[in-house]
């Protein structure tokens, strides 16, 4: 066959396109997963100059004191568009921030339990509507708040009329309240009896207590609201109670190890304590330190002996991003299979029927914020993409329908200022092509 000069240019033309896009594409699996990331500027998903926007943003924030530091994380198909940090580690000794810092993520630890106690579900372990009174027989004979008295703290209660079970723990159905941090009566009930919410520098251990929460009312009969509580530090101890395994263990061993998540911890070991950014608050004049000890030094000092379930990991952003691109795949990455993709599946489903978790009629699965048709269609998003985040204003996003992955840190709390979160979901889904 004869090809002349004209094409044999438009044929060298075509390889040299494929040979570039096949450089810029992660190492895949026999189902095209994405597998590795692959940092890139270049992405043919996404308007160069409209994903710019947000470094005008998040310089904006910065430069007026509305956040001390951010990090974003932006995956397509596993390839890494957008990965900058911004801003200080420590303001007052002028340390600027790098990309791979360790922050506190709090809630985030939730989905990671999460996935670490459907591990054991693959098991066959244990059925999702197990009462949880079948491995934690303190939970056996429970009973829901009556009346309250808040001059003495003192309150009546009657018998529940069905058992917690394990998927009522997941979805947050339960009836247990958040303590200290979820406001009302049940803050002031889980104080007296100084129940830690989020994280201890005390010599307590998240056996103590969960078997101080199933001492405490229920704010409600089990499976008829949705309320976020203390559910995940449950799961965090139902865990141990499975596995014979500490929290901390197990969830090395099933889920941060296989995953390559190096730097995720409950406590920072020597030396990596350098790396975690300093805690702020918002202010008047801008970020300042926060000066709850408990929340500034948890990683670092104190008894380190809380493992908190429901919020006690700290990490870098890209860590937390393989987890959410193992999710993405349908339970693998790094080469390793976590969860089958039916269970992932399962967990990214509403499992809370015809309740609602906001008013757009969000859903919950076991684990996670679902976006229903009405709540996607409030702001750029999808339906059914999911997400969370922690206290410390960290947030992460995970859409299956366009294979995206996105992941926001910072850490400063309380944060009081415009919805930053919302505005960078915006900016990331208006880059898109």
């Amino acid at each position: 066959m004869n090809i002349n000069n004209g094409s044999r240019l438009i044929l060298l033309l075509i390889i040299v396109v494929l040979t570039s896009v096949s450089c810029l594409t992660p190492n895949l699996n026999r189902n095209d997963k994405p597998q590795e990331f692959v940092f890139t500027n270049k992405s043919i998903d996404f308007d160069k100059d409209r994903l710019n926007r947000i470094d005008s943003f998040l310089n904006k924030q910065i430069i007026e004191g509305v956040l001390p530091n951010a990090v974003t994380f932006v995956v397509k198909n596993g390839a890494v568009v957008h990965h900058k940090a911004y801003g200080f580690k420590n303001i007052q000794d002028g340390i600027a921030l790098k990309k791979d810092d360790i922050f506190r993520i709090a809630s985030q630890t939730k989905a990671i339990v999460s996935v670490a106690l459907m591990t054991l579900y693959e098991e066959g372990q244990f059925l999702l509507d197990d009462p949880v009174s079948m491995y934690i027989p303190e939970f056996a004979d429970m009973t829901v708040l009556d009346q309250f008295n808040p001059e003495d703290t003192t309150y009546t209660s009657t018998p529940a009329r069905r058992q917690i079970t394990i998927r009522h723990l997941l979805t947050h159905t339960s009836g247990i309240h958040y303590g200290i941090l979820g406001g009302g009566v049940g803050s002031m009930m889980y104080a007296k009896e100084g129940i830690p919410a989020v994280n201890s520098l005390d010599s307590v251990t998240v056996e103590q207590v969960v078997k101080k929460i199933a001492q405490m009312p229920l704010m409600f009969e089990p499976g008829t609201k949705f309320m976020y509580g203390m559910n995940t530090d449950v799961i965090g101890y139902l865990i141990e109670v499975l596995s014979g395994k500490k929290l901390d263990a197990f969830v090395a061993d099933n889920v941060l190890i296989p995953l390559g998540m190096k730097d995720s911890h409950f406590y920072l070991p020597e030396n990596k304590k350098d790396r975690l950014v300093t805690l702020y608050s918002s202010s008047s004049n801008g970020s300042v330190l926060n000066t709850n000890d408990s929340y500034q030094n948890y990683p670092i000092a104190g008894a380190r002996m809380f493992l908190s379930g429901g919020a006690g990991l700290c990490g870098t952003i890209e860590d937390y991003a393989k987890f959410c691109q193992m999710l993405l795949n349908g339970g693998e990455f790094n080469n390793r299979r976590v969860l089958s993709r039916k269970t992932v599946d399962l967990m990214t489903c509403n499992q809370i029927g015809d309740l609602s978790i906001n008013n757009r009629g969000n859903k919950f699965g076991l684990g996670f914020e679902i976006y229903s048709k009405n709540g996607a269609s409030s702001h750029l998003s999808s339906e059914g993409a999911y997400k969370w985040g922690g206290m410390y204003y960290t947030d992460y996003l995970i859409d299956p329908s366009e294979k995206l992955i996105f992941l926001f840190y910072t850490n400063i709390q309380p944060y009081r200022g415009i919805n930053i979160h919302q505005t960078y979901h915006n900016l990331v889904y208006q880059s898109l092509n």
